[in-house]
């Protein structure tokens, strides 16, 4: 295990329990878009940050107009699962959530995120700003030297954000009951599973140490 050095998790619990910043009740609401692998998995983690007002689960980064989950899936739009994420800058800033982004994510697979592979599951931040394309760029490197290992994760410009299906969105959190491989349960039961057996937390845990923000 790497010794983390510029993060602390002290001030990662503490950006999750409280937020940053003293101007929350008057600062405007802003976005940014991550792709890091499962969106129902990144979805489930930023909604638990202080200052996040909303995670959509989408496509984004491809060639195909209105792509659906069947074509992103099978390969070949171009497209990644990716999240827009809104929030406070006045409770948690762009920097902040680049932070906690790398540190969710194992962002030295070039193969797409734990068990679920290729093209729709890579990681990448898309930036529509130079102020994000500068704070993202710092977050890379600053966790490229924390790692101790390449990050691979590319920072793009942000191309035309395609919300997904609305049974995609909340699913860590949905009541529905569904047909799975694990019989009939409901959604948020089948996420949990899915989760644990694609060994995301692990794998995170392993690369971050106490540093991850949404493991336990």
């Amino acid at each position: 295990m790497p010794h983390l050095v510029s993060i602390r998790p002290a001030l990662l619990c503490l950006l999750l329990a409280l937020g940053m910043g003293t101007t929350a009740q008057t600062a405007r609401a802003a976005e940014i878009i991550v792709a890091g692998g499962c969106f129902w998995c990144v979805e489930a983690d930023f909604e638990k940050v202080r200052g996040v007002s909303e995670a959509v689960s989408g496509y984004t980064g491809g060639r195909t107009a209105n792509p659906t989950y069947k074509h992103v899936s099978r390969g070949g739009t171009g497209h990644y699962e990716a999240v827009r994420i809104s929030f406070n800058p006045g409770s948690v800033s762009v920097r902040q959530l680049y932070d906690m982004f790398f540190r969710s994510v194992d962002p030295t697979d070039a193969g797409g995120q734990f068990c679920d592979r290729g093209e729709s599951y890579r990681t990448a931040i898309f930036y529509t700003d130079a102020a994000q394309k500068s704070a993202a760029e710092a977050a890379k490197a600053e966790a490229e030297k924390a790692l101790g290992q390449r990050i691979v994760t590319p920072i793009l410009p942000a191309k035309r954000f395609y919300r997904a299906e609305d049974y995609h969105q909340d699913y860590y959190k949905g009541s529905q009951r569904i047909v799975t491989r694990f019989g009939i349960v409901k959604q948020r039961d089948a996420y949990k599973r899915y989760r644990d057996g694609c060994g995301r937390d692990q794998r995170v845990k392993q690369l971050w140490g106490n540093a991850a923000p949404f493991v336990n």
